[in-house]
């Protein structure tokens, strides 16, 4: 036989084995599939050993319940890439795009103890509201993560630039590659991902921005270059982000104020007691319930609830696997990390971050007009111009993968789930 026909052997054998009857093969999909080319995330030319350990890799029945953490693989990134090639839709010729190579290659180089690997995640919950989750890689397994309620503010004149951005678990390093939707814990995309870079931290000066204010007892000499001290997240953060959607020295600031510098767990709030429901009542159409006992609370960030991934009651759970669940609930607790990440950092879950454009790094400089009044315009040095014309993050409707090019509901489609709203109240900040 033909090199070529074995590979076109390989080929289709793959193609039909890569998933057990995952629900987004039975979904209706516009347009259809992509065929599967030569752009695929694994190599026809591996080794037979490498060959034969895919083999035994198990299959993902679901990408939710890999983000549940109930999935354990050989390879995530050929896992999920492999899954999300097969959804790749880009109708919106303005919408950014990361070409599945670049995502994998920016993923694989970054695998490493000293890796700066980021991803923004839009998070649409059906407790914790649409809301955007940063994640930046801290060693060679985990991210720390913070939940950002409308995104990074991108309007330098905004009277809004500043968000709070509140601290949550730490995750394992592959939910960056994560974008899927269940009932249970709504739908996940891929808003932006690429390298971060730190700098150092300096106080802000009359032509620089004093868009996050100091604290007394941090000294102005302070030119801390790192995410952490040893064990310990740093209290004052400037972050430099290098995504796909972002424009160029994107900077921003993050800052804990000194009120808020808890460095222990928040211990495991009181359970309540759930009010018996009349039969006569119905479930509102307006928004989908919840799934869970955990998200009884809204107070739970999106990123902290971890449904049982079959959908079952807690009638259907048996008093072994409860049992088992209520300890991972604690451990997760105790240490801030879900299985297979480490908080070698001590973050500490739910504490409440400043977080701000930092404007004169991200390339804009303050000029004064009359009455005092300052406005920040774009800096030209040498006939460059740097700096970026505003942007605006505008939600679910609007927002689009960096890279498949969906929307939330292209994702919730494809991946099988029907009837879903999402929680109201949410609004693009546009001032």
């Amino acid at each position: 036989m033909s090199s070529v026909k074995k590979k076109q052997k390989v080929l289709m054998r793959r193609s039909e084995n890569l998933y057990i009857n995952p629900t987004s093969l039975v979904a209706p999909i516009s347009p259809p599939l992509n065929p599967l080319t030569s752009n695929l995330p694994f190599d026809l030319d591996l080794q037979s050993s490498e060959k034969e350990d895919r083999k035994k890799q198990p299959l993902i029945s679901s990408l939710a319940e890999a983000e549940a953490g109930k999935g354990h693989f050989f390879d995530h990134l050929f896992h999920f890439s492999t899954h999300l090639s097969r959804f790749i839709r880009f109708s919106d010729p303005s919408s950014p795009i990361l070409p599945l190579s670049d995502f994998r290659d920016l993923y694989t180089r970054n695998s490493h103890p000293k890796g700066h690997h980021f991803v923004i995640h839009q998070h649409d919950h059906p407790v914790a509201r649409l809301h955007y989750d940063l994640r930046l890689q801290i060693n060679e397994t985990s991210s720390v993560s913070w939940a950002i309620m409308y995104g990074l503010p991108g309007n330098v004149r905004s009277r809004r630039l500043n968000r709070n951005a509140t601290e949550t678990r730490v995750h394992s390093l592959w939910n960056h590659l994560i974008e899927t939707a269940s009932h249970c814990t709504g739908s996940i995309l891929i808003y932006d991902t690429g390298e971060y870079s730190i700098l150092p931290w300096e106080r802000p000066t009359n032509e620089m921005d004093d868009s996050a204010s100091s604290d007394p007892d941090v000294p102005s000499k302070d030119k801390q270059s790192t995410l952490a001290e040893p064990e310990k997240l740093q209290r004052r953060i400037r972050l430099q982000l290098h995504g796909t959607r972002l424009p160029p020295d994107y900077t921003i600031s993050l800052r804990l104020p000194q009120f808020n510098d808890r460095t222990t767990q928040p211990k495991k709030p009181a359970r309540k007691r759930r009010r018996k429901v009349p039969e006569t009542a119905t479930t509102s159409r307006d928004e989908t319930p919840p799934c869970s006992d955990n998200e009884h609370h809204d107070t739970v960030m999106a990123s902290d609830i971890v449904p049982d991934v079959h959908g079952r009651s807690d009638a259907q759970v048996s008093r072994f696997e409860r049992e088992i669940r209520e300890q991972e609930d604690e451990e997760v607790q105790r240490t801030n990390a879900y299985p297979g990440a480490t908080n070698i950092i001590n973050s500490v879950h739910q504490r409440t971050w400043y977080l701000s454009m930092d404007r004169h790094a991200s390339g804009f400089v303050a000029t004064v007009e009359e009455r005092g009044k300052r406005t920040w315009t774009r800096r030209r040095e040498g006939g460059i111009l740097h700096g970026f014309e505003p942007f605006f993050v505008l939600g679910r409707d609007m927002e689009r993968s960096v890279v498949t090019g969906r929307l939330s509901g292209e994702i919730m489609k494809d991946e099988g789930v029907e009837g879903y709203v999402g929680r109201k109240g949410w609004r693009a900040v546009v001032e």
